[in-house]
């Protein structure tokens, strides 16, 4: 019953407060605000194809080379997103500094290849469906991610960087290896340099054309799309990357209700204070190993998606700078935020990724293709009064180069103007309930509104 007791004190109610009922349910306040961050992901996106096709349509680039572009920056977004969501498990929640990436993808992927390939290839498969080998993939890297973090799981910051990075290389150079072209007498194994070539049924793009729905939309959209311009092969991709937004979809589900789960909100104690954690009792040790394991089997997931749409895996699709692309998608979208790094991850494809080859898209159609290709020509044309050679030099013949350049000044803008990323301002409080409104019930029922504004007390006077 409200109202006051029999003393006359106000009697506190407690029982909208949420939390008290023993049930860890989050509060309206720390569940994720999705509703604002989809339309936050809706706004950026369309604002960003609506720019690139206006630019590109009105350059003269082309319809087909403008919706490539777009279905490009998409792909890119979503391997990215889903990459940046992984690693925000280890380093945004958990404080784990893994720079192994690419190691764990190539380990998802070439697991997947080996299951799904043909038993009549060079080297063999086991010929499996490709939803068995996508599983096998991510089990395969969350099974090597347990393995590696067992024996590391004392060595702290900078030196668990150097033991992942390290991992990750000798993955990429033992798929390398000739001792693992073949296994044994068996024709099975990765390929060595040459890699594992899979025929186009083999793909993952083929075996989606093979299902009933998505053949038949695919075939329709496919028709469409001639008729206005656009080639059959970017619409194929253009369904590819529609299951990417899918997985991204539902990383970002599983991964939020990670964060908000009691086994989350330890990680976020891990990342903030271990010790204070461990005083806690809580098992820091077993909470580690087991979102460290959990976000190598999505990178694993990630590899196997990323090759997905590709018919030749080669140890060169695995190299660092895979690694390096995915922290900074998670920089540019802010660590400790899942929003963040879905939006990192896109921002990132258009402006970083694919804008300088969007450029050159559109000075190919301007231009032409007619430039020197060495940056003496260029100056030399330059000198005799011709500006364009060295337009066309930089812009169409180094737009791979000119790529890390945008990166740079992008790192060096969010430095100065927002260091915590895009979104990573956005602070994640790690109880399970609302200690404002919990505050308040312990001062009496009180508010901070009731408080009057900072240095007052709501208009009472001293007495």
């Amino acid at each position: 019953m409200s109202g006051a007791d029999p003393d006359g004190d106000p009697e506190t109610d407690t029982a909208d407060v949420p939390g008290d009922d023993g049930t860890d349910e989050p509060t309206a306040m720390i569940r994720p605000e999705w509703r604002s961050d989809l339309l936050l992901i809706v706004k950026v996106v369309l604002a960003t194809y609506v720019g690139f096709f206006l630019v590109g349509v009105l350059s003269g680039a082309g319809v087909n080379a403008t919706v490539g572009t777009i279905q490009s920056i998409t792909y890119f977004g979503a391997i990215f997103a889903l990459g940046a969501l992984a690693l925000n498990l280890h380093w945004g929640y958990t404080g784990m500094f893994n720079i192994g990436i690419a190691g764990f993808m190539a380990i998802g992927a070439y697991t997947m290849s080996i299951a799904v390939a043909s038993p009549d290839g060079t080297p063999a498969g086991f010929g499996l469906p490709i939803p068995v080998g996508v599983v096998l993939g991510m089990v395969a890297a969350g099974i090597a991610g347990l393995v590696l973090v067992i024996p590391t799981l004392r060595v702290r910051a900078d030196y668990f960087a150097i033991v992942t990075l390290g991992f990750s290389e000798i993955v990429r150079l033992s798929v390398q290896s000739r001792s693992l072209r073949q296994i044994g007498d068996t024709a099975y194994g990765t390929g060595g340099g040459q890699g594992i070539r899979a025929t186009p049924v083999d793909s993952v793009v083929g075996w989606l054309f093979d299902q009933p729905i998505v053949g038949a939309v695919g075939d329709v959209l496919i028709l469409l799309g001639e008729a206005v311009g656009i080639a059959s092969s970017v619409l194929e991709r253009g369904i590819y990357t529609l299951v990417l937004i899918l997985f991204v979809i539902a990383f970002y589900v599983l991964l939020t209700r990670i964060a908000h789960s009691p086994f989350g909100r330890v990680l976020k104690a891990i990342r903030e204070d271990e010790l204070a954690a461990k005083s806690l009792g809580k098992r820091t040790d077993r909470a580690k190993i087991a979102a460290f394991a959990v976000g190598c089997a999505l990178m694993g997931l990630v590899g196997t998606l990323w090759m997905g749409s590709r018919t030749h895996i080669s140890p060169d699709h695995f190299m660092p700078l895979i690694t390096f692309y995915v922290f900074v998608a998670l920089i540019v979208g802010g660590a400790g935020s899942n929003t963040g790094s879905v939006l990192g991850g896109f921002v990132f494809a258009a402006v970083i990724f694919e804008g300088p080859r969007f450029v050159r898209t559109m000075v190919r159609a301007n231009l032409g293709t007619d430039f020197p290709r060495t940056a003496y020509g260029a100056f030399a044309e330059l000198g005799a009064g011709d500006p364009a050679a060295l337009i066309g030099y930089v812009l169409y013949q180094q737009a791979d180069e000119v790529r890390y350049i945008v990166l740079g000044v992008v790192l060096v803008l969010l430095m100065i103007k927002r260091p915590d990323g895009l979104l990573g301002h956005r602070k994640e409080i790690a109880a399970g309930v609302d200690l404002r409104r919990r505050g308040a019930v312990a001062d009496g029922g009180r508010s901070a509104e009731d408080d009057g504004p900072a240095g007052t007390d709501g208009g009472a006077d001293d007495e």
